[in-house]
């Protein structure tokens, strides 16, 4: 992975931040998030994508299967579980690779939205997903806002967008998004924070009204400007202090209402963790059903400082 595009100089991690569960490397009580319930389950669709990105921090690429395909009767099975739980599900969240090469995904989808819940799907709306348009268009018939498309565009300018995610990515995701635009689709746009905030915000303002896209640019929410993460960069670790020092609630963070599933290569069955960042750290993998997940998440690394807390941002709605 390439350093952030961010204007800040590359400060390499500092040896033994990140490592203790209970202390930071300055011997302060490390902040940990307590489970408050099971909001939004996350579901990782597998690691292979149609496009290979610059800093993509889960490293998905058309060859990388460190995470397969996750099947529906898997994803079924966490859905009962939550059910029999009472777990206080709203959502389940689709993230990838691309989750449209998974084939299991309609199917998932189906059975998400046939249980009342909503459905969040993070797409970067090219081949992969135009291959489905007949039952995108009947998901969208039957459930209406309940299924959400997410569409990644880094920036609205085309040659900062192919920067990161490959010559001609841009003009290929912005049909994408225009299409389902169109078809009156429930829509968000996921952008980077590394590029500005305000005049990010205006710049891509303009490019919706310029292709009748109605996402409103200052909603945080429908337009997301993720933090850069890399995980050789420098940052502070979070202490119990910090709650206070920054006016944050620990409720606040995903991992106090969210986990992801993934099915690792070679494993016998999927595994739970504790979001949807941290797919390759063993430290955040919390067991194999949602009752073993039900458990603290102590703060140990960079990803949990720069994006949750010191970055404010989330995955989901």
């Amino acid at each position: 992975m390439t350093p952030p595009l961010d204007n800040a100089p590359f400060t390499p991690l500092a040896t033994g931040k990140f490592e203790d569960a209970v202390v930071t490397l300055k011997g302060e009580r490390r902040a940990a998030v307590a489970f408050g319930g099971l909001t939004t389950l996350w579901v990782n669709t597998g690691t292979l994508c149609n496009i290979t990105c610059t800093n993509c921090y889960i490293e998905s690429s058309p060859r990388n299967d460190a995470l397969v395909y996750i099947a529906l009767d898997e994803v079924l099975a966490f859905l009962d579980e939550a059910a029999a739980r009472g777990e206080p599900l709203e959502e389940v969240g689709f993230t990838g690779g691309e989750p449209f090469m998974n084939r299991d995904l309609v199917p998932m989808l189906e059975a998400v939205l046939a249980r009342g819940l909503h459905a969040l799907v993070l797409t970067n709306a090219m081949k992969p997903m135009r291959q489905h348009e007949a039952a995108l268009l009947r998901l969208r018939d039957d459930y209406g806002d309940r299924l959400t498309m997410r569409v990644s565009l880094d920036h609205f300018d085309a040659a900062l967008h192919d920067q990161e995610r490959g010559g001609g990515s841009f003009a290929i995701a912005l049909d994408g998004l225009v299409w389902l635009a169109r078809h009156g689709f429930n829509l968000h746009v996921a952008g980077r924070a590394a590029f500005g905030d305000a005049a990010t915000r205006e710049g891509f303002g303009a490019l919706f009204a310029a292709h009748g896209i109605g996402i409103d640019p200052m909603d945080p929410v429908a337009l997301m400007l993720f933090p850069e993460m890399d995980a050789r960069v420098d940052v502070p670790e979070i202490t119990e202090a910090c709650w206070d020092i920054l006016g944050k609630s620990p409720d606040s963070l995903m991992c106090a209402s969210s986990r992801m599933v993934v099915k690792r290569r070679g494993a016998a069955r999927p595994a739970v963790l504790a979001c949807t960042l941290l797919a390759y750290d063993q430290r955040f993998e919390l067991g194999a059903t949602l009752a073993e997940a039900a458990i603290p998440v102590a703060l140990n690394h960079q990803h949990c400082a720069k994006f949750c807390v010191l970055g404010g941002a989330a995955c989901s709605r």
